[in-house]
């Protein structure tokens, strides 16, 4: 994978930017709430610059990112999950991976994403239309992976994700996932939660955290904070005595290669493969959809994979 623009315009910002973006895991309410929360703005400043994606495109796939780095929590050594997403709306699709080391990677099916008239709010219910969510969990131990779908009812991956751990858990869950951008259109903040009743949660602490958490301001406004997230969860939950847990990093990553996409070529039947190698066009690029990094292979290069695939 090849990182198009790092973020943070010195060494200095980079790694303030990389301790930074983290996710927490903490506990609340004597143990009857579990949450998650994210702190993700390079992560997702660095994905849109490595797709090419303009505010809205942005705005949907770092939704995305978020809810799979959230949902990553719990993983463990090789896990890993998907979230997919398949709809009739402009959108058409997504595909999103996160594993246990906090990397996330994925891609839109649709770039861009039409617009026909100019952006009245952030509601993406339109460009969803009707549609399905899934999520997929590669479990180590598992002999086979866990899948589940649920039919979208609110065009909003946060509501429509609650929905499916609802549905497929049996867990009231939420989720409150935001992207802020500034005046020009650039990430400003990324953030998101992720909150999750425990066995015998109380129905009275269940409706409490409700009504606080639709109030409470859009996380990408905030993530910036100093002390983000302890002071933050000491201001807005501290009827509920949060304790933070553990934290790790998150990061756009994909683990695509140069020597990987080499090998993937070799495997193409031997009659593509020569005629590839003969008549081009060159470069021969291929491009990760993951990570929309491009590898370029020129006709030496091609013909000594044929090469190699002959004899």
């Amino acid at each position: 994978m090849e990182k198009k623009k790092i973020y943070g315009s010195t060494l200095k910002e980079q790694l303030i930017a990389s301790s930074r973006d983290r996710l927490y895991n903490f506990i609340m309410a004597s143990d009857a709430i579990r949450g998650v929360v994210v702190h993700a703005t390079r992560m997702v400043s660095e994905m849109r610059w490595n797709h090419e994606l303009g505010v809205l495109e942005t705005l949907v796939l770092g939704h995305a990112y978020m809810a799979a780095a959230l949902m990553s929590a719990n993983l463990k050594g090789n896990d890993r999950l998907a979230v997919g997403v398949e709809c009739s709306g402009p959108i058409k699709g997504l595909h999103v991976e996160s594993n246990a080391f906090g990397e996330v990677r994925g891609h839109l099916k649709q770039v861009p994403i039409p617009v026909h008239q100019p952006l009245q709010s952030f509601d993406l219910s339109p460009f969803f239309g009707a549609g399905f969510v899934s999520v997929t969990k590669y479990l180590e131990d598992a002999k086979s992976p866990f899948a589940g779908t649920v039919m979208m009812e609110y065009g909003s991956l946060a509501k429509d994700l609650a929905l499916y751990h609802l549905k497929s858990e049996q867990v009231p869950t939420s989720f409150s996932l935001s992207v802020a951008f500034d005046n020009q259109g650039e990430v400003q903040g990324a953030g998101g939660m992720f909150l999750q009743a425990l066995p015998g949660a109380p129905e009275d602490v269940l409706s409490r955290l409700e009504n606080l958490v639709r109030g409470l301001p859009s996380l990408g406004h905030v993530v910036q904070a100093e002390n983000f997230p302890e002071e933050w969860l000491k201001q807005n939950f501290n009827d509920f005595a949060p304790r933070i847990l553990d934290q790790r990093g998150v990061e756009f990553m994909c683990h695509c290669n140069r020597s990987r996409i080499r090998i993937m070529l070799g495997m193409l039947d031997s009659n593509e493969l020569e005629d590839m190698a003969r008549n081009g066009p060159f470069p021969i690029e291929i491009r990760c959809h993951h990570c929309n990094t491009c590898y370029a292979f020129d006709q030496a290069e091609m013909q000594a994979i044929y090469a190699e695939r002959t004899h």
